[in-house]
Formats: C-alpha cells, structure tokens, sequence
C-alpha cells in the first residue's frame, strides 16, 4: 500500500517517546499523504507515478504496538505520472482496468520487528489490485506525532516503502526489449507517507 514527505515542526514528539499514549484512531489527510511508486523502464531509467485520491484510517497503541492497524482505499482514476497517454493506457485493461476495479485497497493484518529505538516495524496486510488480493509486508517508520495542529487536532504521521510484483496483480502488459529485458520491469518499489488527523471528542472534556 501502497509517499508527500511530511516535515514536522519543532513542537513534534517523536513516537519513541510517546509512550503513555491511548489507543487513538487518525484519518488519513490526503491533502498531506502520497502513494508514489517507482518501476523501471527499458532496464536503465525510473518512471514515477502517485495516486492523489486517499481514504483511510490507521489506529496507534504504543502501549500495545502489535494491536497497530489501518487500511487504505486508493481510486484508481487518480493515478498520474505526468503523461496523459501513459496514465490512460495504466487505466485501462493492459493494467489497472480502472472502470472494472476502480479502487486499490489495503487493509492490514499483523505488526512485527518493532524498534522503538528507531521508531521502525513492519507492518504485513493483504493488498488488492483489480480482483486479486496478496499479502505483502511494508517497512514503516513512525515520523512523529503533533499534540494540536492549530485547530485543536491531534496529527500523527509515518512513512513506509515496499516492493510487488505487478504480474503477481494481473497487471501483465508488457514487451520485450532486442537487447534483453523489458519495456516495463515486473517489480515495482512502493513509497508512502501519510499524515492522520484525530478530532478529540470534546462531548469527554
């Protein structure tokens, strides 16, 4: 799942050191969030992209790290690397099928190799692209936390990276090169950031 990277001021608290923290459920801002991959093409030179359109949650214990979770909605029709032709044809059934399965999602299952030293895990869940769901691991390194943004809201924000195989997702366009190789490589590097909003429940003060 699958990064705009986020810069917290002065006031931020690292995660390692938020440790007498509740459970607290956060709202991924998409204003302030970025899925981008990275995929290599020709066998010499990178071809990025990103999706702008991201839903989801993700709910934080550090009391409790292995409780961590969240999921993730990305709209496939939100795909862009700054080409017209090339992000039309990765919307069409050579690739995603974006008007048969317009939505990419994440949901996930199990935190592992937590170090709070670093503020790193690895977080596993299931990843689904068009109608094929696989379980894929994210290495993820908590930036920090803001107790009020200005507005009375708590933030919380983390990276993450992975990499897939996009014949593994029955995104199977591809041609072979004279000299060896593909046009579009099968592995694809993930590279995310999101920043979660939390509105404190005022109905508690």
């Amino acid at each position: 799942m699958l990064g705009k990277h986020i810069v917290l001021g002065a006031a931020t608290v690292l995660l390692a050191g938020w440790m007498n923290a509740n459970a607290t459920e956060y709202q991924i801002d998409p204003a302030h969030s970025e899925v981008s991959f990275k995929v290599k093409h020709l066998t010499i030179s990178t071809v990025t992209g990103s999706f702008s359109d991201v839903s989801g949650s993700f709910d934080v214990d550090l009391k409790n790290l292995a409780a961590t979770k969240g999921s993730a909605v990305i709209k496939v029709a939100s795909i862009t690397t700054n080409n017209v032709k090339r992000d039309t044809h990765l919307k069409s059934n050579d690739f995603f099928n974006a008007d048969s399965f317009p939505e990419i999602k994440f949901v996930s299952k199990s935190v592992t190799n937590v170090n709070m030293a670093d503020t790193t895990c690895d977080l596993t869940g299931d990843l689904t692209i068009r109608d094929v769901t696989k379980e894929i691991t994210l290495k993820v390194k908590g930036t920090g936390i803001l107790a009020n943004d200005g507005w009375g809201n708590e933030r919380a924000a983390f990276s993450a990276t992975g990499r897939i195989n996009r014949f593994d997702y029955n995104l199977k366009w591809n041609k072979a090169i004279e000299t060896g190789g593909l046009v579009v490589a099968p592995d694809v590097d993930l590279v995310l950031s999101f920043e979660g909003v939390h509105a404190p429940d005022k109905s508690q003060k």
